[in-house]
């Protein structure tokens, strides 16, 4: 497999935190609004990091295993 179940666990949650902070900058419908301006970027921010996070870990134990057994 690409990704273990942790990495796409930790995608799911960075995609919904990207999903929620659209959507609640959506809601409040104002340009100069204290959740527009704080809470909804620092969401967005933190669900792209968690996605590049995920889409980059990799599993040491599992390449370990795979490179000891080929050789």
């Amino acid at each position: 497999m690409l990704f273990t179940p942790l990495n796409y666990k930790l995608l799911g949650v960075g995609v919904m935190l990207v999903i929620i902070g659209f959507t609640i900058m959506r809601i409040e419908n104002e340009v100069y609004g204290f959740i527009s301006l704080y809470i909804s970027p620092i969401l967005l921010l933190t669900g792209y990091g968690i996605v590049v996070y995920a889409i980059l870990k990799r599993d040491h134990k599992i390449d370990d295993t795979s490179t000891s057994t080929s050789s």
